[in-house]
């Protein structure tokens, strides 16, 4: 089986799509998948489909979406299987579980090359840094379960989810800004202080860019532009560490220069007290 939610939701088994049209049965799979080996208890399932709101019916009509998921499970998987989809989504006390291996699932891949990255990272391996956070993201297909109907508790985990790919691509610019590449990380950045407009690494990351680019007007646009949305929308001023960037800017510091920066730090954090 091999199980895609960095994206659209996919499931194949033996080369047969095994996701159910249905809305809530597809958000049960995407919720035992995220959680493979662990079993999901039914409460859990519940809220996820119906909210505070349960109806009568709801413990019935969950094992009814489970016999469905089965069924596809078992017809993807042959006659040659027999009870075989009732061990692949098990029933335990009190709840449900997918028994697949955690790198069936591509958010479980995701992680792990995240780790390697930082690990790389955090030991001054910049190129391995970079091209593994690359391989990590991508492995991602669009937004989130982006065709899941989600209700609260996959909304949660899609959150963090879309969160965490964020926090990598920062991370891979860090990687790619202490290798020199700010020439080819620059039109990416322009586009992602775009679009989050409040996001101080960033913009940090945008203004080293375009300093070491030679635009050094353009890198303290972005800094005015970053600090009147600050003071405007939030009535506060920029972090202290933006705002020593700045300075370093506007005094042409030659640390700004170097392409390798400290160890285990990020852009944002060049110039943190």
């Amino acid at each position: 089986m091999k199980i895609r939610v960095l994206g659209p939701l996919s499931a194949d088994v033996n080369g047969m799509s095994i996701v159910p049209t249905a809305g809530k049965p597809r958000q049960i799979l995407a919720l035992l998948a995220l959680y493979p080996g662990r079993v999901m208890p039914v409460p859990t399932l519940m809220e996820e489909i119906w909210g505070t709101e349960l109806p009568q019916s709801a413990l019935t009509t969950l094992q009814t979406y489970i016999l469905q998921l089965r069924r596809r499970l078992g017809t993807a998987m042959g006659p040659g299987a027999p009870g075989a989809a009732k061990d692949v989504l098990a029933t335990r006390h009190g709840g449900y579980l997918l028994q697949i291996p955690a790198d069936a699932v591509d958010v479980h891949e995701y992680e792990r090359l995240v780790t390697e990255g930082q690990q790389a990272f955090e030991n001054g391996e910049d190129e391995r840094a970079a091209r593994t956070y690359r391989k990590a993201l991508d492995l991602w297909q669009g937004p989130a379960l982006v065709d899941v109907r989600v209700g609260p508790v996959l909304e949660i985990e899609a959150m963090r989810l879309e969160e965490s790919r964020l926090v990598t691509r920062e991370r891979r610019i860090d990687a790619d800004l202490r290798l020199g590449r700010h020439a080819e990380v620059t039109a990416e950045l322009m586009d992602l202080i775009a679009r989050h407009p409040e996001h101080e690494g960033l913009h940090s990351q945008a203004m080293v860019a375009l300093y070491r680019s030679g635009r050094q007007a353009t890198a303290l646009d972005v800094y005015h532009r970053l600090r009147r949305r600050l003071v405007d929308e939030l009535g506060v001023e920029p972090s202290p560490q933006l705002q020593r960037l700045h300075q370093a800017m506007l005094a042409v510091d030659p640390q700004l220069d170097v392409a390798s920066g400290p160890r285990r730090t990020s852009t944002f954090d060049l110039y943190a007290a």
